[in-house]
Order: C-alpha cells, then structure tokens, then sequence
C-alpha cells in the first residue's frame, strides 16, 4: 500500500513566494511571468507529494532534525521537509543566493 502524504506551507514560504512574484511583476515589469512561475511551483510541489522521500536530500551544512529536500523551478529552489506523513514546505529562495546561509 502506498502512503499518503498530506502538505503543509509555512508562511516564511508564502512569504517567500510572495516576495517574488511581486519582483517578477513589479520590479522586473513582467505581470505575465509573475503568475506562470506560482502556478509551476504549485504543479511541482503536488507532482512531488506522491513520493517526497524519493529523492536525494539537500546537503546542508546545519545539523537538522528532517533532512531538507529541494524542488528546483527556474531560477527558484523550494526546499521542504517530511514529518511523519507531512510535507512540509519551508522556503522558496533564488537559486543564485546563498543558499547555504539561508536554508
């Protein structure tokens, strides 16, 4: 039987989301870029709630008590958790910062 996973946003995600979506629309004046990248990243974090332990954790240099997993989307990361039957998603960063100071 397989397990089912039920999914989890903490607000520093939406926030981090959020954040970039305004940038794409505002700053970069791109409005039709802006929700194409939320609804990607929606579509993969649901195509990766069937099997999120099925990949290869994150290797950060903090200790953790869950070890981190990474869904690459563009130029974004978002990077989760799995409790018990929860994914948990925690952060959604740019890939081009540095992501070992921030996650």
């Amino acid at each position: 039987m397989d397990k089912r996973y039920t999914l989890r946003y903490l607000p520093l995600f939406e926030q981090d989301l959020t954040e970039a979506r305004n940038h794409i629309a505002l700053n970069l004046r791109n409005p039709k870029a802006a929700p194409r990248l939320v609804e990607d990243t929606e579509r993969a974090i649901l195509k990766r709630l069937a099997n999120p332990l099925g990949f290869a954790p994150y290797r950060s240099i903090r200790d953790r008590k869950q070890p981190y997993y990474r869904i690459k989307i563009r130029n974004f990361v978002v990077f989760y958790v799995v409790i018990e039957n929860v994914m948990e998603v925690r952060r959604f960063v740019y890939s081009r910062r540095n992501i070992p100071g921030i996650v």
